[in-house]
């Protein structure tokens, strides 16, 4: 589905299995072949601001931060040709929401803590993101952080957009709910709905958690219970 991107973050596809089977098949040539393209980007900066960028790539290593989502800053802002401080700018500001998602949402995975960086980079307020900490165990919110971002992107009010993403969340919808979600509410804006009223209208739809089963008590305690 399309989304509406935030400034130089870019998806990197998957090789066909075609060309991962010929990269197997000539591993020594191609490794020899080879250039890093952040390198090559690198290669294009002043040592001022190669260095800067350079320095906080090893902080995020460091950090245990993902730095891919840095590396696309870095080949984005250099394939638009943009001014280096600019370049050195966005890659710092990336940094300091990688790290904020993180402080957040504890060990979560990269494409998730990337996704919750973006969130913030759209005008979410870290302290929103704190109800996605705590979850079962296996449940990513990957797919939620996307449609939130989105949302956002698309001019749906900060609290409006929070408060129906963590309500769905705690409510335990799943991707595909999101995913519904995000479908009904930009069509409704392609038709000229205002995007908080769209969200409002959408998300009556979204469907009701069941309520959890009560704790069943020890035995003992049952028949204290039936007696009293």
């Amino acid at each position: 589905m399309s989304r509406s991107p935030s400034p130089w973050v870019s998806r990197l596809v998957p090789r066909s299995l075609a060309v991962v089977a010929l990269a197997l098949s000539s591993a020594a040539p191609l490794a020899a072949q080879y250039t890093d393209p952040l390198t090559v980007a690198l290669g294009r900066l002043d040592p001022t601001n190669r260095f800067a960028i350079e320095v906080i790539m090893d902080s995020a290593r460091a950090a245990g931060l993902p730095d891919a989502p840095l590396r696309s800053r870095v080949l984005q802002g250099v394939q638009l040709k943009a001014d280096a401080r600019r370049i050195v700018d966005a890659v710092r500001k990336k940094f300091v929401l990688l790290r904020t998602a993180r402080e957040v949402l504890g060990p979560v995975s990269n494409d998730e803590l990337d996704a919750g960086s973006v969130v913030l980079e759209a005008g979410a307020r870290p302290n929103q993101l704190q109800s996605f900490r705590n979850r079962q165990k296996g449940r990513e919110a990957l797919e939620a952080f996307t449609v939130w971002a989105d949302l956002l992107y698309r001019g749906v009010p900060g609290e409006e957009a929070s408060s129906a993403i963590s309500k769905l969340w705690q409510d335990g919808a799943d991707d595909a709910t999101f995913h519904s979600l995000w479908n009904n509410v930009q069509a409704d804006i392609s038709q000229g709905l205002n995007p908080g009223a769209a969200l409002q209208n959408r998300i009556r739809e979204a469907p009701a958690r069941a309520a959890p089963p009560k704790p069943t008590p020890p035995a003992g305690q049952q028949e204290n219970q039936r007696s009293s």
